[in-house]
């Protein structure tokens, strides 16, 4: 957006591509066929989408390969420098190691280690997850790392030489200065105030899609023995896989210094595309780079996993074991996310686990099936009982059902709910659920979301009962596809007043909505009204189910309508129909004359408020950027997928926020 922020810490173990900034609908497939049957459906194209920087919201550059991936750094990756400039020897014993273990499906014990110890964080001395792992105090190997090549800098080879950082050298002698070795304030500063600190240089994505990304925290490496170890935290914390060639190279690493496996915290697939590197499946399953073995043996290396985050390019390689693992064998792990996983494999594996003799509680606190379309109930039905700290769910276009929704326990606390598209549930069984469910009474987003073309969740007589109950918590509403009537625009008022995404139903024209800008004027009762309104809260408004002419674009333009003009603020994004934006397109200009701009992303359009310019020195106003805490990272409006990790939009998790239809 217009101002610059810090970023959340994440280790990319690939360098970035160039972004493609074409925004045709021709170039990015976004659209998924709707399976042949309930057990089958077909694997969408792959298409990473992420947020731009810029003075408006809805930007997005979109790609169909990952923006983690650069051909050129294959080669580097492959062929790490080592201190001498050629590849090491540990390096070739690494790449021979993680293929023994890949053929043979057997896992071998990490390699023995040099002395290494455990400092507790001074805010919670007691801990044995929130620490760090630092070399014997012979250490020096920072002194030896060496970043060289114009790539170097930007790939995970730089962290295949850190195999140096725990060998056992002499103490460095003492040097003169005001400050002793390691004893400068900086160093002195707790190790997870300085991780914070450090933090804030890494960088999710370089700002112009191609700048060498971390360059900064590979020279903190170098600076001294404790800004290392703080740096090496933030640097493995995060781990995001763009392709299994990356994947191999980290396995092998984690296991030849199993130390630095304790430290990882995120394992992220969202931008993980197999077919980037092979064209054929063959060559793939030749490659056994990324298995379900291998995936195992790195789960079983990272035993303090808090977030696993895969998509369904990994569906396939997601069998039992693994399953079994992330549910039952990590007992720190809080967030698990099997976006848009619907292989046979995938349904196969997980329903050969779920089993009545589970725990009667899992540690998982945020949950994403995000259109998990082949799980069966069942699933569902044993998962759920079990999530006594659930706080997100996204169980969107899932076979859930009452029963599955009624049996979270009454220790949850919900804040982030999706159940668009759930065919299986009831208008009375989602109504009885947020009336009476404890968990329901801090909901911040809810999505009852239904394609009004194939199915209705709630008719008029639903949403008298609905309304009225929802929790003043709501940041986001999504009713689209319901039928509305205008008597509910009474009942619709309160909510925008604390509301700042919304989407409407179907069946109201748009001087219905208009009404939940300005209070009427036509009665007695009017003029209270008008003394008492209150202004709306809304930054976000989805007219998506207004199709065809059921957008009144001549009422929309002219004077009598308040959704266009400064009135209406603080709104800032109007989402609408694709046919509507095809003909919206047309009337550009016009468009512009009210002081608004379009935007598209896959098959989505917006209409979106260009910042008003200041009197004096005639500069845009810098606008709201959109971050909230709610939105786990994101800043544009209208998410469809909730994000159960805080991090950027981007990969896959990015076209199913932003660039999909319902």
């Amino acid at each position: 957006m217009a101002v610059s922020k810090p970023r959340p810490a994440h280790l990319h173990v690939s360098p970035l591509g160039t972004p493609s900034r074409d925004c045709s609908p021709d170039y990015l497939t976004m659209t998924r066929d709707r399976p042949a049957t309930p057990d089958r459906a077909s694997r969408s194209s792959f298409s990473s989408i992420r947020e731009n920087e810029s003075t408006l919201p809805q930007c997005f550059s979109k790609t169909k390969i990952s923006s983690y991936l650069d051909p050129e750094a294959i080669d580097d990756l492959l062929s790490p420098p080592s201190p001498t400039g050629s590849t090491s020897s540990t390096d070739s014993q690494e790449l021979k190691m993680i293929q023994t273990q890949t053929h043979t499906h057997t896992h071998t014990q990490p390699h023995t280690q040099p002395p290494t110890k455990f400092l507790p964080p001074v805010t919670n001395p007691n801990s044995r997850l929130l620490g760090y792992w630092t070399p014997a105090d012979s250490f020096r190997g920072w002194k030896e790392i060496q970043v060289k090549g114009k790539l170097a800098s930007k790939s995970f080879g730089d962290l295949q030489i850190l195999h140096q950082v725990f060998k056992d050298t002499p103490k460095p002698t003492k040097r003169g200065g005001a400050n002793r070795p390691g004893d400068a304030p900086l160093e002195r500063l707790p190790t997870e105030i300085l991780t914070s600190i450090i933090n804030l240089l890494a960088l999710d994505v370089p700002p112009n899609g191609v700048s060498r990304r971390n360059v900064d925290l590979m020279s903190l490496l170098l600076t001294s023995r404790t800004l290392h170890i703080a740096t090496l935290t933030t640097l493995y914390s995060k781990i995001t896989i763009p392709h299994s060639r990356i994947f191999q190279k980290f396995l092998a690493h984690i296991s030849e210094h199993s130390t630095l496996g304790t430290i990882v915290r995120r394992l992220d697939f969202c931008h993980f595309n197999p077919a980037q590197l092979f064209s054929t499946a063959a060559e793939r399953s030749q490659a056994r780079n990324l298995t379900s073995e291998t995936l195992l043996r790195c789960l079983d290396l990272t035993p303090n996993l808090q977030e696993f985050l895969a998509q369904e390019y990994l569906d396939d390689d997601l069998n039992a074991d693994v399953l079994r693992k992330l549910f039952l064998g990590l007992p720190r792990l809080q967030a698990v996310d099997f976006c848009g996983c619907t292989s046979t494999k995938f349904k196969e594996a997980f329903t050969s686990i779920v089993s009545p003799d589970w725990p009667p509680v899992l540690s998982i606190r945020r949950l994403s099936l995000h259109k998990c379309l082949t799980l069966p109930s069942v699933v569902l039905e044993t998962i759920l009982p079990r999530l006594n700290h659930l706080t997100h769910l996204d169980v969107a276009g899932t076979r859930i059902t009452d029963a599955a929704l009624a049996a979270i326990p009454v220790t949850a606390r919900i804040t982030h709910l999706n159940l668009a598209k759930c065919t299986l549930l009831s208008a009375r069984g989602v109504i009885d659920f947020l009336t009476n469910h404890p968990a329901a009474k801090e909901l911040e987003f809810l999505s009852l979301a239904t394609d009004a073309r194939s199915h209705q969740l709630f008719d008029a007589e639903s949403l008298n009962e609905l309304l009225p109950v929802l929790p003043r918590t709501l940041k986001s509403l999504s009713l689209k596809g319901s039928k509305m009537e205008p008597s509910h625009v009474e009942l619709l008022r309160p909510l925008t007043k604390h509301l700042e995404e919304f989407a409407i139903g179907r069946s109201l024209t748009l001087a219905d909505v208009n009404r939940l800008f300005l209070p009427d004027e036509n009665t007695e009762d009017d003029v209270q009204m008008q003394l008492d309104w209150v202004p709306h809260t809304l930054k976000y408004l989805d007219l998506s189910d207004f199709w065809g002419q059921e957008l009144d674009l001549v009422y929309l333009f002219s004077s009598g309508c308040a959704i266009l003009k400064n009135f209406s603020e603080p709104l800032e994004v109007i989402e609408v129909a694709e046919d509507v934006f095809k003909r919206v397109k047309k009337s550009a200009a016009a468009v512009e004359r009210a002081g608004w701009k379009m935007s598209e992303c896959g098959s989505r359009g917006w209409l979106v408020r260009q910042p008003l310019k200041d009197a004096t020195t005639g500069k845009p106003i810098v606008r709201d950027d959109g971050r909230r805490s709610w939105k786990m990272g994101a800043d544009s409006w209208g998410m469809r997928k909730i994000p159960v990790a805080r991090s950027e939009v981007g990969g896959m998790y990015g076209s199913f926020m932003f660039g999909r239809k319902l």
